[in-house]
């Protein structure tokens, strides 16, 4: 499982040996169960993961309901706010949607990985300009597109979700009850 996450960093940058075996030596992999809570609202964490295996849930709580804001797949780095900013709280949670398997590092490591190797440095900076747009990208969508528009747009970017993850959780993420969702998805069979 190394290979795929040692891949997703050559794939930003090309790295020498030692720069490789750095990296895998810094990153645990861990199996999480379906519905572990990596992370609680409140919380405080130096915990940077890479899902190699199932989807991962970012939400908040509004008035007692769960607003999903977002998911992550295979390939993709799950960062929270206080990764950027250490020693701050999160307002969000990070919960398993399946069982997961993750690359797991933390941030003291990253930070003597830079030490060691500076180009590391710069990887991860790529990394997060990439992360960054996506976010970007995702704001943008909550305030130029309908939630028709999302939903087509997730149905474009991650098929997979569909299969794997409950229907209120898609309706939350385009920001539309469960009934609205329903009413999407007929408008869209009838195209």
């Amino acid at each position: 499982m190394h290979e795929i996450l040692l891949k997703h960093f050559t794939a930003i940058q090309p790295l020498n040996k030692s720069e490789i075996e750095a990296i895998d030596e810094t990153m645990d992999i861990k199996s999480f169960s379906k519905d572990t809570l990596l992370l609680e609202a409140g919380q405080t964490s130096t915990a940077v993961f890479f899902v190699l295996e199932g989807i991962v849930r970012q939400y908040y709580l509004v008035d007692g309901t769960e607003k999903t804001s977002d998911f992550f797949t295979e390939g993709q780095w799950v960062l929270s706010t206080n990764n950027v900013m250490p020693g701050t709280t999160v307002n969000h949670f990070l919960e398993c949607c399946t069982n997961c398997l993750l690359a797991v590092g933390n941030s003291q490591k990253g930070e003597a990985l830079y030490n060691q190797f500076p180009d590391l440095a710069t990887v991860s900076r790529k990394l997060m300009n990439t992360v960054f747009i996506e976010q970007q990208e995702k704001i943008k969508a909550y305030v130029t597109d309908t939630p028709e528009q999302r939903y087509l747009k997730l149905m474009t970017t991650h098929p997979e979700l569909f299969q794997r993850i409950p229907q209120y959780q898609i309706a939350s993420y385009i920001g539309v009850t469960p009934e609205s969702l329903s009413r999407i998805r007929k408008r869209i069979a009838k195209k």
